[in-house]
């Protein structure tokens, strides 16, 4: 019993330091990947290619000083960013990367746990996390940062809807919520991406607006809004923003991975390596995007998730439930 505790703290120390890593290299990769589509170098001083750069802005803002204004509501302002960036830690719990595999006679498990409702954790925690945008918003006793916030609510009650609605589909052809289940049922056969080619496009609509990226970064939009919800903050409860907002990230395109790409599933690489290069196309999408598009005006963001996302989610959720009823 002892030893299994302490390997799941093993576990998820791992993936901890694993993600936090890589939220700081891909801050670094968005740089060099928008520079070089903007016909600029991105960051080049610090390191070799500007490799250290993430690690010169990481201790900036640790020895920053934590400036909190004196209008705000303390202990929800404090409150806000913990509340953005646990929940987006804690949805990798879940996370499958890979197989089973034997080390040393050992039978590895590369993931903390699989629990049989693992989608609709994530989802879940996809929700509590927003709160902390919310709150943050509220506490900080700033017009720009109320907007934000109040632009984030309205922006995740639209999209996640349909990205909800876009994951029923490929959860009736595997029929389970279980993130490893559905991995496995898509080994050796089709990845649910051709059958469920529409969900898989509204998915990846929906999880950009969720994730407030470019072109949905609305809540934060800087021209408009300065920096939205986060304005009145600085240091560490600045960088808890940050990382949970990459963390976040990192939770749809793996979601994304998984339950349209077939998860570790693939020939000859092993299953790990299948694993990461799903979620690092995913990720590399935002940043090529962020560099296309021009952000969305909010009614035009509102009609496209009640008009056109949800409608059409709905319409895949019916014909797929159709078929399957037909074919089972």
């Amino acid at each position: 019993m002892l030893l299994e505790i302490l390997l799941v703290v093993i576990k998820i120390l791992i993936v901890i330091t694993v993600l936090l890593l890589g939220v700081a290299y891909m801050t670094w990769l968005e740089r060099k990947v928008i520079g070089h589509m903007q016909v600029r170098l991105g960051p080049t001083h610090v390191g070799w290619k500007g490799l250290l750069q993430p690690i010169a802005d990481g201790l900036k803002l640790v020895a920053k000083e934590d400036i909190v204004p004196d209008m705000v509501d303390k202990p929800v302002y404090i409150i806000a960013p913990l509340l953005s960036l646990i929940p987006a830690l804690s949805a990798f719990a879940v996370i499958p990367f890979a197989d089973k595999f034997t080390l040393f006679g050992y039978q590895v498990q590369p993931y903390i746990s699989d629990v049989n409702i693992g989608l609709l954790y994530v989802l879940a925690l996809s929700s509590v996390g927003t709160y902390g945008l919310i709150m943050s918003g509220w506490a900080s006793n700033s017009k720009y940062a109320l907007l934000g916030s109040l632009r984030s609510s309205a922006q995740v009650i639209s999209y996640e809807t349909a990205m909800g609605l876009a994951l029923i589909g490929p959860i009736l052809l595997a029929g389970t919520v279980s993130l490893k289940g559905i991995t496995e049922a898509q080994a050796g056969g089709l990845w649910y991406i051709v059958p469920q080619f529409v969900a898989f496009v509204v998915y990846l609509i929906s999880a950009i607006a969720e994730t407030n990226r470019a072109p949905f970064d609305l809540p934060e939009a800087e021209t408009e809004l300065v920096a939205g919800f986060h304005v009145e903050y600085s240091s560490m409860k600045f960088a808890m923003f940050f990382l949970a907002e990459y963390a976040n990230m990192y939770v749809v395109s793996s979601i994304a991975a998984i339950v349209f790409l077939g998860g570790w599933n693939g020939p000859i690489l092993p299953g790990f390596v299948w694993f990461v290069l799903k979620v690092l196309f995913f990720m590399f999408f935002y940043l090529w995007l962020r560099a296309t598009l021009p952000r969305l005006r909010f009614d035009q963001l509102m009609a496209l998730g009640w008009k056109v996302l949800i409608p059409i989610a709905l319409a895949n959720v019916v014909i797929t439930s159709i078929v399957v009823y037909v074919i089972r």
